[in-house]
Formats: C-alpha cells, structure tokens, sequence
C-alpha cells in the first residue's frame, strides 16, 4: 500500500479508475494497476540480471522527503532481496572519516548478477556534507574533479551506473514534513538533520546546481524526476529506469509441485507447544 499522509487518507480510499496521463493526484486503483504492470516487466529484468551476470548500480539522491525510500521499495518490494540490494549507509564511524572518502562504497559495489541501489551515495559530499560544513570547499571541488573519472572507471568495468534526482517543491516538501510531524507511526523518519536542511533550502538548492553542473554529464547523465505527486513519480522512475536498460523478457520454465513422499509418514502434527494466542 502507498505510504500517504493522513490528508490523503480519504483519496487513497477512492477506487475510481483515473488515466495515468494529465494533470491531478493519481488514484490508488489506477497506481496499482500501473505499478502492477511494471512490476512484471522488473522480474523480467531481475531474470535477465540473474542469467547474464550483469552489474547494475542505480543511485537515488534528492532532497529530504523527496519519496526516495517509497520509490525504492516500490521498485523492490516484489523482488529478491539476493538480486536486488538496498544500500543505505549510515553517517561514517571514526574510522571510515580516515579512509578514502569512496572506499566504504565501494565495498557494497555488484557482483555479477545484482542491481545494488544507492539510497545516498557518494554524493553526500556535494549536499549535506556541503551545506552543514562536514566537508571542506577544497575537499567538494576535488569531488567534484574526480566524481566523473571515477564513476567512468566504474562503467568501463562493464558496470551500468543509473542515477536519479527526485525534485520535489517547497510547498510539498513542508506538506510531507508537517504530516510526520503529527503522525506518530513515522516520526522516526523527521531527524534533526531533516529539520535543518529544511531551514537551509535554498543553500540545498544551491549545493544541487553545483553538483549537476559538475556531474551530470552526457556519458554519466541524472535523470531527474518530478517527485510532488509521489504516485506518479514512482511510476515514471521505475519505467524510465526499465527503458534505460536493454535487458529481454526470458521465458520461465514452468514449474509443477511433485507429490510428497509417504517414506517414514507419522502425525507431525505440533501438540504442547507455546503457541501464540490467536487474538486476531
């Protein structure tokens, strides 16, 4: 189920069908539809992942409350978590500050036959690291430099590299943060960081242009998506993610359940046991 606020409680309960295309808030009966037909086509994808050994890395950045975690489990949801891995690295120990700043990521990089996705990346170091002073203007600019060299070694390697944008509006952006405010069950998702980068929008929108200019080139381009509506913006990324790479429909062998042996049958059945009361 779509992860709405509460002011749209009532409109995720309304099962008109609704086009895809136009202008409004998608409905849930004509999102699921939509999703449901791309998600046949993400287990062709996964299969073709799984039978050529490709390597796939698909970055997801954007401002906070964007929906990057709700597209992400939208793309993974029905998929296997051993094809499909979710990276979402937490603030870096001590020990990783010494390290060289790309090797904690380079760690949980594909082997053959994965899509590792990025929920924040590398790129850290061009927005908060930038906008909350974690990081020093010489240490962005040499992000910056070697950014796009490293990301081309990475690709000539035979690695797919995909990376997403999600763009959403001020007005949204404090509609969404104003609903985990009041909503008990995620406010876990509101961290102080959050707060502040609320307050610094427009130093965030700022360390966003920089990082496109430098980064968003015609060999390793971003895609960015439009993220207000959170329905639609999850379609248009998982299809636009599907059209960018050249993978086939496999054919899957049918399978059939075979007969359970009899060889040493007993009654099986589980008596004395700490069960768990039914209350429900």
């Amino acid at each position: 189920m779509d992860e709405t606020d509460q002011g749209l409680l009532a409109e995720a309960r309304d099962d008109e069908a609704e086009p895809v295309a136009g202008g409004g808030r998608l409905k849930r009966k004509a999102y699921e539809r939509e999703l449901h037909k791309l998600r046949v086509q993400l287990s062709h994808l996964q299969t073709w992942v799984r039978e050529t050994g490709a390597r796939i890395i698909v970055v997801f950045e954007g401002r906070d409350a964007a929906g990057k975690g709700g597209t992400i489990r939208a793309i993974t949801e029905r998929l296997s978590p051993r094809v499909f891995r979710v990276v979402a690295l937490p603030a870096p120990s001590d020990r990783e500050k010494t390290q060289l700043y790309l090797q904690r990521y380079l760690a949980h990089f594909p082997a053959a036959g994965e899509v590792v996705i990025f929920d924040r990346s590398w790129y850290n170091r061009a927005g908060v690291e930038t906008v909350m002073g974690f990081c020093s203007e010489a240490e962005r600019q040499r992000f910056f430099t070697l950014c796009p060299q490293f990301e081309r070694v990475v690709t000539g390697s035979g690695i797919r590299l995909v990376k997403f944008w999600l763009e959403v509006g001020r007005q949204e952006q404090r509609r969404r943060f104003e609903a985990r405010i009041h909503d008990p069950l995620r406010q876990w998702k509101l961290s102080p960081m959050d707060v502040e980068s609320y307050r610094r929008w427009y130093a965030y929108s700022r360390a966003r242009d920089a990082m496109l200019a430098a980064t968003d080139t015609e060999d390793l381009p971003w895609h960015v998506v439009r993220s207000d509506d959170k329905r639609r913006a999850r379609l248009n990324c998982i299809a636009h993610l599907l059209h960018l790479i050249p993978y086939e429909e496999r054919e899957v062998e049918p399978v059939e359940l075979p007969k359970r042996s009899k060889k040493d049958a007993y009654d099986d059945t589980l008596r004395n046991r700490r069960f768990v009361p039914e209350l429900y």
